[in-house]
């Protein structure tokens, strides 16, 4: 199962799928999580629901794995607790922030209070896409890694996504890895200002560090990122 980012769909995995049969057997599932895409907004944002739900995309399976990025990875670990009824064989976190500042918690409180941003063309509702997702630079505007962040509603254009998902907080990184039932592994790209090496070294003893990559590593070089399946 791979789950994506905040802010981010299930098309940002889309490099990721069109080389999937070349690295994984079995089947797969690529949701969007709870307030992103076309999923409904959640009354209430916590990574336990957010688990709980994606829990229903792999009910029954016998073996799950699961590629997480960022937001996605928080809600991989939750997963593997158990405590949702899939059995997690192993997770991957890929890009997960696991420091925050009082302010970087307080700025994201502040944007999950705002109301959803109109936007009178597409275009510009796009450009704003891209930032939020982190997929600026990565992805052309008109690619399909964007259409499914973005709705045309009341004559206007907007992000799909539910501004209040960004009030989730921070995580409980050392919990959650000890409650995993699964192996883990946590990685990031070596250029990622949200999920420094150092910050995964405190937290695990081997982090895999993607070389040259930056957040987003699974749109920059699709291939790396899968080759972490091997090693779950």
């Amino acid at each position: 199962m791979l789950l994506h980012g905040m802010g981010a769909t299930s098309e940002a995995w889309n490099g990721v799928i069109a080389r999937l049969d070349q690295y994984w057997d079995g089947s797969w599932a690529v949701p969007d999580l709870p307030g992103h895409g076309d999923s409904e907004p959640a009354e209430h944002y916590s990574f336990g629901d957010m688990a709980a739900a994606v829990a229903q995309c792999v009910r029954g399976a016998e073996r799950v794995v699961v590629l997480g990025h960022s937001l996605g990875g928080v809600v991989g670990l939750a997963l593997a607790s158990g405590w949702f009824g899939v059995r997690v064989e192993a997770v991957c976190g890929l890009g997960i922030k696991a420091s925050w500042s009082d302010q970087e918690l307080a700025g994201a409180a502040a944007a999950a209070g705002k109301p959803a941003r109109a936007f009178d063309n597409r275009a510009q509702a796009a450009e704003r896409y891209l930032k939020v997702s982190g997929l600026h630079g990565l992805v052309e505007a008109d690619s399909s890694e964007v259409e499914g962040g973005l709705v045309l509603a009341d004559g206007g254009w907007r992000l799909a996504m539910d501004q209040r998902a960004f009030g989730i907080g921070a995580p409980d990184m050392p919990g959650l890895l000890a409650a995993a039932r699964s192996r883990v592994t946590l990685a990031a790209g070596e250029h990622d200002p949200m999920s420094p090496a150092a910050d995964l070294r405190a937290l695990v003893p081997n982090p895999v560090i993607l070389r040259g990559l930056g957040h987003n590593a699974q749109v920059q070089n699709p291939d790396a990122v899968l080759a972490l399946l091997r090693t779950l």
